[in-house]
């Protein structure tokens, strides 16, 4: 376990390390985009682990289990970009602004973080600098490109939840998670009959989740909606087909 090197005057990223955003089929015909802010459980060199075993790294609290995965597959089927996070949510979570407590948090569900503690404003500056800035732009960038082209975007966030959470266990399957434009969820919803799926479950608007769709799809009034699947259904590649196929399905439904 080691914190790694806070003195980060030579920047956070090293020039062998992924950059932040990684677009995939850039170039998709689909109306659909594809965003997954926590993919990865990579954590930038210079801060070692952040203090914790290797273990606590491949647990949830570290990226959303098959969620990558699922996305990737969900890409292939539909032609729809797709913009994937490569860093852990525990260095930057992507999916919260720089002023909220979450987005490089000291304690995660009860694990606390080491190498999240007393951190300086250097420290965080160069985290919002190097990870969330840049995976933002690359978002806006595709949004734009796309617009400029006349096509209209449909955005979709992939997630992956825990079934067991502080010890409480979730019954949910699959969660379609919105806030006030329920366009797309509503439109989604009906493809799911045979699946426990329900609104804003196992998180909702009130729980900050929303955002990347906030910053990106929200003021460019384009449909949206945010994906959570239980991660129990995504630990082998026969579960993640399965979800990609679905939500390949219920997207063919739902496209206007």
């Amino acid at each position: 376990m080691t914190l790694g090197n806070r003195n980060l005057s030579a920047g956070l990223l090293d020039r062998q390390e992924e950059p932040p955003a990684l677009v995939l089929n850039g170039d998709g015909r689909s109306p659909y985009v594809l965003i997954c802010e926590h993919a990865s459980n990579r954590v930038p060199r210079r801060l070692g682990t952040l203090g914790l075993a290797a273990a606590e790294l491949e647990r949830h609290i570290a990226w959303d289990l098959g969620a990558e995965q699922v996305a990737r597959r969900l890409s292939r089927l539909t032609d729809a970009p797709l913009v994937l996070q490569r860093y852990s949510r525990l260095v930057y979570d992507c999916n919260r602004p720089p002023d909220s407590s979450d987005a490089m948090p000291e304690v995660s569900e009860t694990t606390a973080i080491p190498g999240n503690g007393s951190l300086l404003p250097a420290d965080r500056l160069a985290r919002i600098g190097e990870i969330y800035r840049p995976f933002h732009a690359t978002v806006a960038e595709l949004l734009d490109r796309r617009a400029a082209a006349g096509v209209r975007s449909l955005v979709v966030s992939i997630h992956s939840f825990t079934p067991v959470y502080k010890g409480e266990r979730r019954t949910v399957e699959l969660g379609i998670l919105c806030d006030r434009d329920r366009r797309l969820p509503e439109r989604l919803m009906p493809c799911f009959a045979t699946v426990d799926a329900r609104y804003n479950e196992p998180y909702g608007p009130n729980d900050g989740v929303l955002h990347t769709l906030d910053l990106h799809a929200a003021p460019r009034g384009l449909a949206h909606a945010m994906i959570e699947i239980r991660n129990d259904f995504l630990t082998d590649e026969r579960g993640q087909a399965g979800w990609a196929e679905q939500l390949a399905a219920s997207f063919a439904h739902a496209a206007p």
